[in-house]
């Protein structure tokens, strides 16, 4: 028997050493396509029909599935997963053991323009996306790199399919994030925040280290939630308040009835 204070802990990092990963790719395959600048370490694998740009950095161990692209001067760490279909646009660094699921585009252009009264002009999207160390990010998630600054995600993050994260967004170390969730550009999170499914954050939000938000929560252009607080709903609010006001919520058509029944008792 083994005994833990984290069980679902212990085991992860038990099914970490004895379940064996499926590899992505061995080797650089006869159809891919490696550009002669290209720096691809010995050990690194690059699947069928994968297109290597100009100046881009592999990393030892490093495995790149089949039809990924990765932009010219790309910088890719030791030991990261790329499965299929995974595309990285130009200037993109991802850390060393990152993890990036199928369909997912790193580095698009943000959603930046100005408008003139008549027309709207693109706004520079002359930033990069930076990923740190140990990042996992899920299928068909996007990534855009940032306008006039970098788009970061720090150590840790785990992001999960189908979420957006917008132009200059900074997400903090081991911070985690729900499918469906989009943020917005110029959005700060801390470290080790939780966002459940389909939250939606306005530009310039701030959510301080160890914030909780909960499923659907929207969260308004510029709110700032502070350090340790969770919120739920929309607009989001303390967890506390919203469960006060959801529980009226659920009476009200009880209460509808009972002044209705006040009102015609009172023409009476």
């Amino acid at each position: 028997m083994l005994r833990s204070a984290q069980p679902k802990v212990a085991f992860a990092k038990a099914a970490a050493i004895l379940l064996e990963r499926r590899p992505i790719a061995s080797g650089i395959h006869p159809t891919a396509i490696v550009a002669p600048l290209a720096r691809v370490a010995v050990s690194a694998g690059i699947g069928p029909y994968a297109v290597i740009g100009e100046d881009v950095h592999v990393g030892e161990g490093t495995q790149i599935g089949a039809h990924c692209v990765i932009g010219a001067g790309c910088w890719i760490g030791e030991n990261c997963r790329l499965h299929p279909h995974v595309t990285l646009y130009a200037g993109v660094r991802v850390g060393s053991g990152a993890e990036i699921h199928a369909g997912a585009v790193i580095g698009a252009d943000g959603f930046g323009y100005a408008f003139d009264g008549e027309r709207y002009w693109k706004f520079p999207q002359a930033g990069i996306v930076e990923i740190g160390e140990d990042v996992e990010i899920g299928a068909n998630t996007t990534v855009d790199r940032g306008s006039l600054d970098d788009t970061r995600i720090g150590e840790g993050v785990k992001l999960d399919n189908l979420v957006h994260v917008g132009h200059n967004v900074q997400i903090g170390e081991h911070t985690v994030v729900a499918a469906q969730t989009g943020i917005s550009g110029s959005c700060t999170l801390g470290h080790h925040v939780v966002c459940g499914g389909q939250v939606g954050m306005g530009e310039h939000c701030t959510l301080e280290d160890h914030v909780i938000a909960g499923g659907q929560a929207g969260i308004l252009n510029g709110k700032t939630v502070r350090s340790g607080e969770t919120v739920w709903g929309t607009p989001a609010r303390p967890l506390e308040k919203f469960k006060e006001q959801y529980g009226w919520f659920a009476r009200l058509p009880a209460l509808a009835e009972r002044v209705k029944k006040l009102e015609a008792e009172r023409r009476e």
